[in-house]
């Protein structure tokens, strides 16, 4: 008969406060519970004799905070800060956590609570024995090690934190996954960076709180028969913070405490970015700007997309001077007629191309790549110098660094693989080439090269960079993140909106999407899976773009990119067809709410706001909004609810018969409701049939909401700062902050802002303009400020 070996428990031997931290010896390793502040506790457990003095790539070095007190029995140790306590069971270091109030948020289950699996790390060894295939995919010539050999590095851990979560809590974040789930209870999520994934490992809770796992390789989330855990597949040691807060603004506040501010995008990134794969010359570029300014169609920048360079040089940072014979001339135009020039760059250079042997000959490449090593401080120098003295110089303003896992081997294969299977590929690729413990970070460094050298450079030009992977604290370097490379199907449509979700209640403010996505048409790989061979010239193509294009309205950075088809306006129709309307419509309404946009986005910078909002942000207390996944708040005021499903045309331009232009929209509980086109007001709680004809997107704007807004303009250059139109929305008390700065540069970080706060009394119908605080360089002596009451 087998006999049954006892586990070894983590039985608390020994207590003690060392350096703001306490630190727990048990039978079973060290356990150190270290208050950060009142409301965020790190929590690190590692079975050597000492902890990693090792800090997380992503976060930011913190004060020791001494305000806490700690008490033990026989049975247990309590960590008091005020606003969160912990409970650890000195049996096998089991860990409760309840808010200052004693209400518990979570805990650890009965058993394994905390798991370290130790394993051996080998480091990959590519000499003229490693056997590499090239292969070609739609990003590019990529290489694949297919044999090689190996050396032992060093002993590391695969961890797993087990948690009890209560039955009617919901969870949020983890990035951006691409399956549209938005709660993710009952899910397994695979947190690693893919062409349409995001990663992040930081969660939210209904029941008010925040778990930020510091690690840097692939997370799993599980949350199934399997059980409830986050998993790290490789680490030196188990680390993470856990977040109290009684909202989740309050918590994502805790996440950016920990791992860096938001920066300030410029005024004009928040209008409409005009893209497509490709436009091939400066002459193309500038002529479609100027029918746009002659349309009266709003737009504030143009993007450049590969192939920039000279024809075979994929991945050098400098312009084909036959396309593009004098780029600085073409970016003065673009300025004169107020549009802003975004360029897509590569961390990828092929061998031939004059910036690879550069960096080859200063060493700044992964070993036998084509890719540059963001983790070496000097390449992430040399980078930046070849992109400043290549494109920067020319008078470029934002960037777009594609494909920056910079990894995607499930591209490499005809069919789709499994889940499971593209985690295990991603992280065994990245590792070929890179430490096994930041398999996840090297987008992170490599917004890190891109800001930290634009700054050194150039003060004047606020950091803009387009990127299609992020990790924890990217949003502190000017980084917006998209969706990556959907196909053109209705279903796609209504996952973006649960995936942007997710993506912002992770912490990361900037999130956007192709806008009638990457691929339209269907080709011979799994992803290149469109429904639509006519392209713009299908009808039901230009439905589903219309309604993704008025989903892209009212996301923080508003932008149409795509392949197989055209992306400008003019190929949807023309003034007075029901399509181009359409979007001529949503465009300007964009453009008029661009001071209560760029409000928000000041107080992402300066209070750790959200823009694109989960319900459950504002309306916490409603259980009916948990698992809404096609409805979202846009800053405080607005719901926008989406059409997902077709209601004019099929493919093939055939025509629906007999569908209502409606959906139903829930109005959630605790406040009233205005339709924003009808005006007409509802009672919350409850759900009614929204008009949804192809010219408008159901809005519904929260009682008590004042929404300042700008007359009609081509482009931000034209808005003024001296005159708001003030819309109140009556029913409730309401406030809101105006805010203000030079619209680019960086001396908002040095205080020079002005805020206005408004406020409505609902009670005595009075709406207030309250004392302007603060100033900033060329800011008008008086603001005009005409207020209009809905009735």
């Amino acid at each position: 008969m087998l006999e049954a070996i006892k586990p070894k428990l983590a039985k608390v031997t020994g207590v003690q406060r060392v350096e703001g931290a306490l630190v727990l010896n048990t039978e079973n390793g060290l356990l150190k519970i270290q208050p950060v502040d009142t409301n965020i506790i790190r929590v690190v457990y590692t079975l050597a004799d000492k902890f990693s003095a090792v800090r997380g790539l992503g976060i930011e070095p913190q004060k020791v905070f001494e305000s806490w007190e700690f008490r033990e029995d026989e049975q247990t140790i309590l960590l008091d800060t005020s606003k969160l306590q912990l409970l650890i069971r000195k049996s096998d270091s089991r860990i409760t956590y309840f808010d200052g109030k004693g209400r518990r948020l979570t805990g650890e289950p009965e058993k394994n609570g905390k798991e370290l699996i130790a394993f051996d790390s080998f480091k990959t060894i590519l000499d003229d024995t490693a056997v590499v295939e090239k292969i070609e995919t739609p990003d590019g010539v990529k290489e694949v090690v297919l044999d090689s050999k190996k050396k032992y590095d060093r002993q590391l851990y695969h961890t797993r934190l087990h948690f009890e979560w209560e039955s009617d809590e919901a969870l949020y974040g983890m990035g951006q996954n691409e399956e549209g789930c938005l709660n993710l209870r009952g899910t397994r999520q695979y947190i690693h960076q893919a062409n349409m994934k995001i990663a992040m490992p930081f969660l939210m809770s209904t029941n008010g709180y925040g778990i930020l796992l510091d690690t840097y390789a692939p997370v799993i989330f599980c949350d199934n028969g399997f059980g409830s855990y986050l998993y790290s597949e490789a680490s030196t040691e188990l680390d993470y913070y856990f977040i109290n807060g009684e909202s989740f603004d309050e918590v994502i506040g805790g996440y950016r405490q920990l791992t860096g501010q938001a920066s300030m995008l410029p005024l004009w990134a928040f209008g409409f970015m005009q893209s497509q794969e490709r436009y091939e010359t400066q002459q193309e570029i500038i002529d479609t700007v100027e029918r746009y300014r002659e349309l009266g169609v709003p737009l504030d920048s143009i993007v450049l997309d590969w192939q920039s360079w000279e024809a075979g040089k994929w991945g050098q940072k400098t312009f084909d001077t036959e396309r593009f014979p004098d780029a600085e001339n073409m970016t003065e135009k673009l300025h004169q007629l107020g549009a802003h020039l975004m360029i897509s760059i590569w961390p990828i250079m092929v061998s031939h191309c004059e910036n690879h042997k550069e960096m080859k000959a200063n060493d700044c490449l992964f070993q036998r790549s084509e890719i540059y090593n963001a983790f070496s401080p000097e390449a992430r120098k040399l980078y930046w110098k070849q992109a400043r003295e290549g494109l920067f110089s020319k008078g470029v303003d934002a960037w777009w660094c594609d494909s920056s896992e910079p990894f995607t081997p499930e591209w490499n294969n005809p069919n789709k693989p499994e889940p499971d299977q593209n985690l295990v590929a991603f992280h065994n690729t990245c590792r070929t080439y890179m430490d096994e413990v930041y398999t996840n970070a090297y987008p992170f460094m490599h917004a890190k090269a891109i800001y930290e050298g634009q700054r050194d450079t150039d003060g004047q030009k606020r950091v803009v960079n387009l990127t299609r992977s992020g990790y924890t604290g990217i949003q502190k370097y000017g980084t917006i993140l998209w969706s990556g490379d959907t196909s053109a199907k209705w279903s796609t449509l209504k996952k973006q909106i649960p995936a942007g979700l997710n993506y912002c209640a992770s912490g990361l403010p900037y999130w956007t999407l192709d806008i009638g996505a990457f691929f339209v048409k269907r080709g011979n790989m799994w992803f290149w899976d469109g429904d639509y061979e006519n392209g713009c010239g299908d009808l039901g193509y230009r439905e589903l773009y219309t309604r993704w294009y008025q989903l892209g309205a009212f996301l923080p950075v508003f932008r149409a990119h795509g392949t197989d088809c055209r992306r400008e306006i003019w190929n949807y129709g023309k003034k007075g067809e029901i399509f181009y309307d359409a979007i001529e419509k949503i465009t300007h309404l964009r453009y008029q709410l661009m001071p209560y946009i760029y409000s928000l986005a000041g107080m992402v910078s300066q209070k750790h706001g959200t823009i694109l909002r989960v319900l459950a942000f504002d309306f916490i207390n409603d259980e009916n909004v948990y698992n809404i996944d096609d409805q979202f708040m846009f800053g405080p005021s607005l719901m926008i609810c989406p059409v997902t499903v077709p209601m004019y045309y099929e493919a093939n331009s055939k025509p629906i018969e007999g569908v209502a232009k409606t959906r139903k929209v829930y109005l959630p509980d605790g406040s009233d409701w205005y339709d924003f086109w009808s005006e007409k007001r509802f009672k919350g709680g409850q759900t009614v049939e929204a008009q949804a004809p192809i010219d408008m997107i159901p809005i519904y704007v929260k009682a008590g909401s004042i929404l300042p807004m700008s007359e009609q303009i081509q482009h931000t250059g034209q808005m003024k700062d001296d005159w708001f139109k003030l819309t109140v929305y009556p029913g409730a008390d309401g406030s809101f902050t105006l805010y203000q700065d030079e619209r680019n540069g960086y001396g908002y970080e040095e205080g020079k802002v002005a805020t206005t706060e408004l406020t409505w009394s609902d009670s005595e119908g009075k709406l207030t303009v309250h004392p302007r605080i603060g100033q900033y360089p060329g800011m008008p002596e008086k603001v005009t400020f005409v207020q209009r009451l809905v009735r």
